[in-house]
């Protein structure tokens, strides 16, 4: 076969070939190296190097799998990754895509960890749904970590200075070798007491800095569960920002640090304050503005009294007007009834008896004083009285003669 009858293919081509008969032959592995030229840009990604004495090769590793490394790499670290090998197209570059990170060295106890971590996320005890918010006002904070770590007197020092009004209590305890997981569990369980009697409201379980065989006691499974049992929430303050533990999943929060979990647990005493003074001027705004609102009422139920009593003058002028024409009604009433009075009287006097007799006419009365009105009503000697228009005499009737009256 000739040069010229042989097939010719582009860069890209080329280099895709290569990565697909790196990734079929070789695939996985496991490498150790020093970790170089480490960034980690805003997508989340990592790129770095990893290098030794005889040589050097790139990595990414891409977001969501760094996230479960535990810690972010620096410049001289000693790691070992599993990654795939491949070559990046564009550039011709060979490098690794790096799956899982650990320190060189410590694979066997973080593998351990993993595994332990999945087993107990598995249970539900990293549940997100069960993890308490922190009380904004402690009544009083509990806090588990050895009374001769520079970690105590951290907090200590961030708590006076943050919320010297919230009282703390020390638990002390191992943080540190194979007698700390009991030591712990019992320091937490003498602080679950005090919270169940409602003496403390959250709990501090903090440590400084360290090695992953200094901190590895915060990753024991009967200490995980125990952290689990709280009756108040736990604030996890172990090692520095980069380091993970067992515990600080199975806490309600994880802080940073030992200072951090301080600072979470407790509010800002001048945030606080600040807080009053803007609570004051809104206060005080407010019962400005309801006193102005209130005058305002006031103003305008006054001029609605004003319109609704009348005018005293007014008033005095219509009660001397109705005085005047209840005085008319009063003689126009007077009169009406005196001429009523004397038309009564009229009548009175022309139905009067006396009228008759003043006639020349005589009344006779019987001893009962009733009026004789039949001859036949007349006995012989009997008295009766003879009224006539003038004045009046008793007679005695000896002889009664009946004389018809011709009509």
């Amino acid at each position: 076969m000739t040069e010229i009858s042989r097939q010719i293919i582009g860069v890209g081509d080329l280099n895709r070939t290569i990565a697909g008969v790196l990734e079929t032959h070789i695939g996985n592995v496991w490498v150790r190296g020093e970790i170089s030229n480490f960034k980690a840009y805003d997508s989340g990604h990592w790129y770095f190097s990893l290098k030794d004495a005889d040589g050097q090769i790139r990595c990414v590793m891409f977001r969501g799998r760094n996230g479960q490394v535990g810690f972010v790499p620096k410049e001289g670290d000693l790691v070992e990754v599993a990654a795939n090998l491949g070559v990046y197209v564009p550039r011709g570059d060979l490098q690794l895509n790096v799956g899982l990170m650990r320190r060189a060295g410590q694979g066997g106890l973080y593998e351990a960890f993993l595994k332990l971590k999945e087993k107990l996320n598995k249970e539900g005890l990293f549940d997100e749904a069960k993890k308490r918010p922190l009380p904004k006002h402690p009544k009083a904070i509990g806090v588990i970590t050895s009374a001769q770590a520079a970690a105590l007197k951290d907090v200590l020092s961030t708590l006076e200075r943050r919320a010297p009004h919230i009282p703390i209590i020390v638990y002390p305890s191992l943080v540190q070798g194979a007698d700390a997981p009991a030591a712990l569990s019992l320091a937490l369980n003498r602080a679950y007491l005090d919270a169940k009697q409602g003496d403390i409201e959250v709990i501090l379980l903090v440590r400084g800095g360290g090695s992953i065989e200094d901190l590895w006691c915060f990753n024991d499974e009967q200490l995980a569960r125990v952290i689990a049992k709280s009756p108040v929430p736990i604030v996890s303050g172990v090692g520095h920002e980069t380091d993970f533990t067992i515990a600080d999943f199975v806490a309600d929060l994880r802080a940073p640090t030992p200072t951090g979990a301080a600072e979470l647990a407790t509010p800002n005493r001048d945030a606080l304050l600040q807080d009053l003074d803007v609570l004051a001027q809104r206060m005080s705004v407010r019962l400005t503005q309801r006193i102005d609102k209130e005058v305002q009422r006031l103003d305008q139920l006054a001029l609605r009294l004003n319109h609704a009593l009348p005018n005293p003058d007014r008033m005095r002028e219509k009660a001397q007007q109705l005085t005047v024409r209840l005085n008319q009604a009063w003689q126009v009433n007077i009169q009406t009834h005196r001429q009523q009075h004397q038309t009564w009287r009229n009548h009175l006097e022309l139905l009067s008896p006396q009228r008759t007799l003043d006639r020349g006419y005589a009344v006779l009365l019987d001893a009962e004083g009733q009026a004789i009105k039949s001859a036949q009503q007349i006995q012989q000697k009997q008295s009766y009285e003879l009224r006539l228009a003038e004045d009046c005499s008793d007679i005695t009737v000896s002889e009664v003669k009946n004389i018809r009256v011709s009509q």
